[in-house]
């Protein structure tokens, strides 16, 4: 249901700009960020806990006296809630300028504390902040959908939202935006094509991330003629209560003035929600036409705390981490010694490449007709219960 929504939509003065899990983190800085380059924008905060959305809506208003936030309750791990929500949005907005997919989840992360201080004082720390490749898993569970609930919040239901709400984003004359938060997590080796919602595995959150990637790609090949054009964005190392959820307190106490340093020699840790909002926004103002469908935006930060938008085209995401530096930076290899240099040529490396997704376009087509089918499948499921609940509703009824 939409709450605080003003009696009139005017068209033709707001853009209509639409963010899922907008309550906290980056959706939160996003946000704030969005009210500040354009005052006049139809702000519409998507969260499922109302409570929360409305004390960010408060937040906001702080600082923004006049702006025009409607709130909606939205769940992207229910299906039924997806419906509910773009039923809702279908009926009071005319068109959508901006979808911001940013919800997620990533539930009962464990670490391995042996790896973690292994990488620690290896040459491989910044991809272990990066990525958590060795050293993050998560045990997922069924939703009450029968679905993966990590698949289901990250990807499907997204997924489900725009179906819904092709009518408003798919127009004549009229280009809208769909934005992804992916993460460098997103592994191709972490997803199966056999095993998408991630049954079998034990990284749903890096599988439902990689896919997500892959969808935007497969979107843009069956969209982009119709107006609707998909981003993804990666945000960087950013403590959120999604990344403070992965370590004990204690933890993060001891690795902080760590992760201080390394960001002198790193752009990749943002570390602040807001740094981490950075190409959310830099593609706000971006013209869709401009925008490379297989490129990922990251979030960067410099040593002196200066943000900027990067795309990396990746073709193989282990050469981001392990690239083969040039004969200058072997050179250099060669001269510097000691635990800090090495971190210094690692990074180096990173940053001597321009990269791509590492999606194949056959398997990103592949995964588009899989999430239809079990679009199908979960809707007819969806309508048989709520069948047998009218009719379980009217027996108890009629007994009384």
């Amino acid at each position: 249901m939409f709450v605080h929504s003003s009696c009139k939509f005017r068209s033709d003065m707001e853009k209509v700009v639409i963010v899922t899990g907008a309550n906290s983190g980056i959706g939160l800085a996003l946000c704030e960020r969005l009210l500040t380059e354009d005052s006049q924008l139809r702000l519409c905060l998507a969260c499922r806990n109302l409570q929360r959305a409305e004390a960010a809506r408060s937040a906001l208003l702080t600082s923004h006296v006049d702006a025009h936030i409607d709130l909606l309750q939205l769940d992207v791990g229910s299906v039924q809630s997806v419906l509910n929500a773009a039923q809702q949005i279908k009926s009071r907005y005319s068109r959508i300028d901006f979808l911001y997919l940013n919800a997620g989840i990533m539930p009962n992360p464990q670490v391995d504390v042996r790896a973690f201080f292994k990488g620690l004082f290896s040459r491989n720390v910044i991809n272990m902040f990066a990525t958590a490749e060795g050293l993050l898993t998560q045990q997922d569970r069924l939703n009450s959908d029968g679905l993966q609930e990590v698949f289901a919040t990250n990807l499907f239901g997204h997924f489900l939202l725009i179906r819904e709400l092709e009518p408003l984003l798919c127009q004549s004359g009229h280009a809208t935006r769909v934005v992804w938060t992916s993460s460098s997590n997103a592994r191709r080796s972490a997803f199966s094509i056999d095993d998408i919602q991630h049954r079998n595995g034990t990284e749903p959150y890096s599988s439902s991330k990689y896919a997500s990637d892959m969808i935007s790609v497969a979107l843009n090949r069956h969209k982009n003629s119709q107006g609707l054009f998909s981003s993804v964005i990666c945000p960087g190392l950013v403590m959120t209560n999604l990344t403070y959820g992965i370590l004990p307190s204690f933890f993060w106490t001891l690795i902080m003035p760590i992760m201080w340093l390394i960001r002198i020699f790193t752009n990749t840790f943002t570390l602040t929600p807001y740094n981490g909002a950075e190409a959310l926004h830099w593609l706000f103002l971006q013209k869709p036409e401009s925008l490379d469908p297989r490129a990922k935006y990251h979030s960067l930060t410099s040593g002196l705390g200066t943000n900027y938008t990067q795309p990396r085209q990746v073709s193989n995401y282990e050469m981001l981490c392990y690239g083969k530096p040039s004969r200058e930076a072997r050179t250099v290899v060669c001269c510097l010694r000691g635990f800090i240099y090495m971190q210094l040529i690692q990074i180096f490396c990173v940053l001597m490449f321009v990269f791509q997704m590492d999606i194949d376009g056959e398997m990103s087509e592949v995964l588009f007709s899989k999430l239809l089918e079990l679009e199908t499948v979960v809707r007819r499921k969806l309508s048989e219960r709520n069948a047998e609940d009218k009719a379980h509703q009217q027996y108890l009824r009629d007994i009384e």
